[in-house]
């Protein structure tokens, strides 16, 4: 959203990151704080923004999502990717909304493009981004990669083939690179007061329940639901295509693995990716130490969550500092 540079109507309101690998219990724990403390749940995860896989997502049910509002879940089509500059805007305009702003999630970018600013590009329009998507697939990653300012062009790996579509629109629309939009003063955040909730649970309980979440998945239908997204024969590039859990799916519906050896993979590359998140956590400074609390255990449920705990972080929240 260009020119929404984060200043809020009431300064220092106050705003809560809830991050964390995937099946740390993020949601969980966003759920029963937003109860407790009349807050709103924004969704700050790349691909529950979607509308299509809710299973496979892990999206809340709809039954969690009648207990505290829920915003920015399933609000996109997969057909249209979506982006940090988008969820910023979007973001801080729910988070405007919202008498405590939960935001919940794993995505790192989405967060540091939150708190650390982003650039002011331009959005392209829909008539730029139908002429470098229809070009991408007339033309292949590549050839359109050479279209590409220099500078631009040097960034991207010619493969990389969503990232060179975005480029291109932005081209088209604005005369000027991305690099170069990339080059000029962010968009920080002003006007709010981030308290950051870090789920660091360890290694061997996130990989078992990663397996008890993408069994309960299966169980729960998300074969069918893969089977039902990818009929609709979408840009295999596309980020939904690329979800955890569906090319694996995709495999054993060709009939390349078994049900276990996709079940099996699928956990593995969720795991890896989970480590991946808690290492860029771990090293990117979203906000200073005494505004963030690690907790390292998994939250397991809602009904798990002691009334304690919650007046603790509940405290952590509301303080001044």
């Amino acid at each position: 959203m260009r020119g929404a540079g984060g200043a809020a109507a009431h300064k220092n309101k106050a705003a809560v990151i809830l991050a964390g690998p995937t099946a740390s219990g993020k949601s969980a724990l966003a759920l029963a704080l937003a109860r407790r403390l009349g807050g709103t749940i924004i969704n700050a995860d790349a691909m529950q923004c979607y509308r299509e896989l809710r299973i496979i997502t892990a999206r809340p049910s709809a039954e969690d999502e009648a207990l505290a509002p829920h915003r920015l879940y399933g609000v996109r089509a997969a057909a249209e990717p979506a982006n940090a500059a988008w969820w910023r805007g979007a973001a801080l305009a729910e988070m405007e909304q919202a008498a405590l702003p939960i935001l919940c999630g794993g995505t790192g970018m989405y967060f540091s493009a939150l708190v650390k600013g982003i650039a002011d590009i331009p959005e392209p329009g829909a008539a730029a981004r139908a002429e470098a998507r229809g070009l991408l697939a007339a033309l292949g990653p590549e050839a359109l990669h050479a279209r590409l300012d220099a500078e631009t062009a040097a960034k991207l790996k010619p493969g990389d083939s969503q990232r060179i579509a975005r480029a291109y629109e932005v081209l088209l629309a604005t005369g000027k690179g991305l690099a170069w939009w990339q080059a000029q003063p962010v968009l920080r955040l002003e006007g709010w007061d981030v308290r950051m909730i870090l789920l660091d649970p360890p290694r061997a309980a996130l990989r078992e329940a990663i397996a008890t979440r993408f069994a309960a998945m299966l169980a729960g239908g998300a074969l069918a639901e893969g089977e039902q997204f990818l009929a609709l024969g979408l840009d295999p590039a596309l980020p939904l295509m690329r979800a955890h859990g569906v090319p694996e799916l995709a495999a054993y519906l060709r009939g390349a693995a078994t049900l276990d050896e996709a079940q099996a993979r699928a956990v593995l590359v969720t795991s890896q990716y989970t480590k991946r998140q808690m290492t860029w956590f771990r090293h990117q400074k979203l906000v200073e130490k005494p505004a963030m609390q690690i907790i390292q255990s998994r939250i397991g449920g809602f009904a798990q969550l002691s009334e304690s705990f919650l007046n603790n972080l509940g405290n952590f929240i509301k303080q001044p500092r």
